[in-house]
């Protein structure tokens, strides 16, 4: 017998402007536009949310990798920017600074880009599909 296919969801709720409150699983974070773009600049804006995703699995990909090696972490910083080309992100550069007891951080580093859900689920580029949810529209 087959599993069901692993699943994580998070719900954005719209509050009104060009604010929504996004809830996980027991954390919630606003997400604003900047008052320069019409918001209330109450919470970051959703690309500094999804480079947030890519920096923070990051960093706790290299953290992992190292723990698995019993490799003591001093100091972690990871800096993800990204150039706009449009409405999209052309290019994401990724920008590891590690202070670790070893005298291999590159291997760590691509240890954790082996296992970094989010840098792994950019590299697949997974299909996206976008539809309507919710009680059918009357007269159709």
């Amino acid at each position: 017998m087959t599993e069901a296919p692993k699943t994580l969801s998070v719900n954005g709720v719209w509050q009104g402007g060009y604010r929504c409150e996004v809830a996980g699983k027991e954390h919630r974070i606003v997400v604003d536009e900047p008052e320069s773009a019409g918001g209330g600049g109450t919470g970051p804006q959703p690309t500094e949310v999804f480079l947030a995703s890519l920096s923070s699995c990051f960093t706790l990909a290299v953290y992992h990798v190292a723990r698995k090696r019993s490799i003591t972490v001093n100091a972690l910083e990871v800096k993800v920017t990204g150039t706009y080309k449009g409405l999209a992100f052309a290019d994401l550069l990724i920008e590891v600074d590690l202070d670790a007891e070893t005298d291999q951080p590159e291997m760590l580093i691509e240890r954790a880009k082996a296992v970094c859900y989010v840098s792994n689920t950019l590299d697949l580029g997974p299909a996206l599909t976008v539809r309507r949810s919710g009680p059918p529209t009357p007269g159709t």
